[in-house]
């Protein structure tokens, strides 16, 4: 059997036979990797094919993609393919596809080729290595059509990695179960929703509930003794291996944005839930008590307050949220009894910081920076401060045809030049963006030039001088041009958040166990708000982002990651638990 152990010991021409059949004919990206050897692991192994392939020449990288063929086209139809691309066209059923199938596939490549000049390529197995079905492959084919071609080029690539990931795996009779294990259970949560169109899972609805019980009887499973407390956070301890310890916290929310993914927020509860199921297994204890917590809330769906499972843990819970309405006139506090939840009760889930070691927590980036570099885990730095406006600009509508443009008090137009402004100022700073998410022309006519208009502005940056002196420019930016074309301004603060700096001490162990699994350790800042946020109240924090593919699209259904990146995040997150010990910090 082909081990890590006999590709390391083997001369540089059995390396690369035995590794023939990984990247569609191209022996060439094995033979340049041979030198790299020894490889710790089979994570280096496919980092070191990878980088080759980076490395390479624009024409040597299109010959790879053109090497590849087109799915369900006329070699696939004779059997013409590579044994590899029969098993796994097969695996989707695309040597079974319906008539109808055929033409808009055969279409979609050949529309696909005149736009690029190289075949559409996807690894049919999909993030958990099933088939994917081939409804979900033409869908797949008809939104990446649309792209651009550079961007079109790197995601193809990308593709080819995971296609040769998985072969990989079969080569050497490898199977990421514990990546497996979370995929399957974010599945099963995916299916519980508010809705039956998409996965909406807000604040103690009955979803909500459903999601709570579910992931509280997968810790008992896992040997944890679990507790859904007051704001119904689920709370799963792993006893330490002696009386007295303290408690290392880890986990992250399982409420959802509408129509969001089945990756985000969720991936941190259930990752190390197999986690400590494969320590209980296997009858080892930490020297510290572990804590997997399932946040209850976080997005601010229902009552538009984010942050509530993990304020209440850090002891920063407001009270006067309990009366705040949702959209059906029901108050949170209402919610919570209907639930079977005593708010009286809330007071008491606050942790006491003496006692925790510090809280870490394993999220999807929600970005494409790993993607982009071919890493599928990074070392968060800090948690991004956040400045949120709402502004609102009072011009004078009058009629489009009888207003000459120099008289015109338009606020939409000083609205786009707002928009401009933001891209402008917030392309100068280091981990700074900015970001207009809502525009808003009240009663727009389209004969009546806007007399009102109304913006968000939401600028984030991981150091706080830097997004505070962009936000000062910015603000001082629309008075300059409100006042140039006579136009009232009103500015609403709605948000105001610190930077959350990451822990050294927690960062250097996340760090090490990264490096121990075969990867280069890479460090980046968060630029999405997360419960770590709230927890740094309380205790040092630290955060391991997983890559996320589809261009690191979150919040959204396409929001995906790989069972093999949900493995080594796994395998790193247990590394780091067992190094960890209640004399740090």
């Amino acid at each position: 059997m082909t081990t890590i152990a006999t590709l390391n010991a083997c001369e540089a021409a059995g390396f690369v036979e035995a590794l023939r059949g990984i990247y569609e004919h191209s022996p060439w990206i094995a033979a340049r990797a041979a030198h790299a050897r020894p490889f710790a692991s089979l994570a280096a192994l496919k980092r070191a094919l990878q980088s080759v392939v980076d490395a390479a020449s624009i024409d040597e990288q299109l010959a790879l993609l053109r090497a590849h063929p087109e799915l369900a086209g006329k070699a696939a139809i004779a059997g013409a393919l590579t044994a590899e691309s029969t098993n796994e066209q097969a695996s989707s059923g695309l040597d079974r596809c319906t008539p109808h199938e055929y033409a808009q596939l055969h279409a979609l490549n050949a529309d696909y080729n005149g736009r690029f000049g190289f075949p559409f390529i996807l690894a049919v197995k999909g993030p958990t290595g099933q088939g994917l079905s081939r409804q979900a492959i033409i869908a797949t084919f008809e939104r990446r059509i649309g792209n651009a071609r550079v961007d079109e080029l790197h995601e193809g690539l990308r593709q080819v990695h995971r296609i040769a990931e998985i072969r990989l795996n079969a080569l050497l009779g490898v199977t990421p179960s514990l990546g497996a294990r979370v995929m399957d259970w974010c599945e099963a949560l995916g299916a519980i929703s508010d809705v039956e169109t998409n996965l909406t899972c807000a604040y103690m609805t009955p979803a909500h509930q459903r999601t709570a019980a579910c992931i509280a009887g997968w810790m008992r499973e896992a040997g944890m003794t679990v507790q859904i407390d007051a704001v119904g956070n689920v709370v799963g301890r792993y006893a330490a291996a002696g009386p007295g310890a303290r408690t290392l916290a880890t986990g992250s929310h399982y409420d959802t944005v509408r129509d969001g993914g089945k990756y985000d927020g969720r991936l941190g509860i259930l990752l190390p839930i197999a986690v400590v199921a494969e320590l209980h297994a296997r009858g080892q204890r930490l020297p510290y008590d572990l804590e997997v917590i399932a946040f209850a809330e976080e997005e601010g769906v229902r009552y538009q307050s984010t942050f509530l499972g993990s304020s209440a843990i850090a002891g920063s819970f407001d009270m006067g949220l309990l009366s705040t309405l949702d959209s059906d006139g029901v108050t949170l506090g209402e919610a919570l009894a209907q639930a079977g939840h005593d708010a009286a009760n809330i007071a008491a889930i606050a942790r006491d910081p003496a006692l925790l070691l510090g809280f870490v927590e394993v999220h999807i980036e929600q970005g494409p920076v790993l993607l982009e570099r071919g890493l599928p885990l990074g070392v968060v730095s800090a948690i991004a401060g956040s400045s949120r406006y709402i502004v609102e600009l009072r011009g004078v509508a009058s009629h489009a045809g009888t207003t000459p443009m120099g008289m015109r008090r338009d606020a939409a137009v000083a609205a786009a030049e707002i928009v401009l402004l933001v891209e402008a100022r917030c392309r100068q700073g280091a981990s700074l963006v900015g970001t207009v998410g809502q525009l808003e022309v009240q009663g727009g006519s389209v004969n009546v030039i806007p007399g009102a208009c109304r913006l968000s502005l939401d600028i984030r940056a991981a150091d706080d001088a830097v997004r505070l002196a962009a936000v000062a420019d910015i603000l001082a930016g629309i008075s300059t041009i409100c006042a140039a074309r006579g136009i009232g301004e009103r500015l609403v603060k709605l948000l105001e958040i610190d930077a959350v700096p990451c822990a050294p001490r927690l960062m250097a162990q996340l760090g090490a166990a990264v490096e121990r699994a075969g990867l280069p350790r890479f460090d980046l800042p968060s630029g999405a708000g997360h419960d770590a946020m709230r927890m740094a109240q309380l205790t040092d924090v630290a955060m391991l982002f997983v890559r996320c593919g589809n261009g690191g699209i979150s919040h959204n259904p396409l929001e995906t990651m790989t069972a093999d990146d949900a493995d080594i995040a796994g395998r790193v997150l247990m590394d780091f638990l067992e190094q960890c010990s209640d004399t740090h910090g």
